[in-house]
């Protein structure tokens, strides 16, 4: 008899998360095992990026633990926005959710995305600019202000009035969402602008709530080295949409 498919799918995309994995696979278990659909209501898709380290092996022991764990890996480091992509498109649950490894915003922050769902919403995406007494670790200031540039620069680029885009806390209802990670591009770190950006093209309903979220020291973000690439990637969106590479499929 076919098990029906779980309700929330959680991706977790991990480039040489050895330290980090377990913690996070621990806490994810531990959260929804106090919920009153238990852990048979989730499944947890691990993207293994290319690790050099023993990220693989780790994913792969925590399934003789939790049989509700797959490991995929993409053979070679291809970039989070590529590891998202696969994951999100090899989820099968109603509700698809992706965290980065170190949980900077904790699991339990997943209920507010849930929340927005269930209110009608397609997409919930985690905030840290709509509420910053939520951030209980900052990061150093000229991260910030980065931070800050960017999001102005998504703006002018993609018409977006939202406030922090690259918050790596993000749910979407699978079915209806499911063009997005098709028609996505971008591999890197500036994936975050594009799948929103097709989100509104794509008509579909978007929420953006206050996480709670802590700066990880361990981040694999490079201020001026992926600052420059993303800008580089808001330039391809504006002309993926120019060159009409992002069809809108007509009922």
């Amino acid at each position: 008899m076919n098990q029906p498919p779980p309700e929330i799918s959680i991706v977790i995309p991990a480039y040489n998360e050895e330290q980090r994995l377990g913690r996070a696979l621990a806490c994810i278990r531990e959260y929804f095992a106090s919920r009153p659909a238990g852990v048979a209501d989730i499944e947890i898709i691990v993207v293994d990026d290319g690790s050099t380290d023993q990220t693989a092996r780790i994913a792969r022991d925590w399934t003789h633990e939790m049989p509700f764990l797959r490991l995929v890996s993409n053979g070679e480091n291809r970039g989070k926005g590529y590891s998202v992509r696969r994951g999100m498109l090899e989820a099968s649950g109603r509700i698809a959710l992706f965290t980065d490894a170190d949980l900077s915003s904790p699991i339990e922050e997943s209920e507010k995305l849930l929340r927005a769902i269930r209110a009608g919403n397609d997409v919930a995406i985690g905030s840290r600019a709509l509420d910053r007494s939520l951030i209980f670790a900052r990061q150093a200031r000229f991260r910030e202000v980065a931070g800050i540039i960017f999001n102005g620069f998504v703006r002018l680029f993609t018409g977006l009035a939202i406030h922090d885009t690259q918050c790596g806390f993000k749910a979407f209802v699978r079915e209806p969402c499911r063009v997005i990670f098709e028609q996505q591009r971008i591999e890197g770190f500036g994936f975050d602008p594009e799948i929103l950006f097709l989100a509104r093209r794509h008509g579909l309903r978007t929420a953006e709530v206050p996480v709670r979220w802590a700066h990880d020291p361990g981040t694999k973000v490079r201020v001026l080295r992926d600052s420059l690439l993303m800008f580089g990637d808001l330039v391809y969106i504006r002309w993926n949409s120019l060159l009409g590479r992002y069809p809108v499929k007509r009922s």
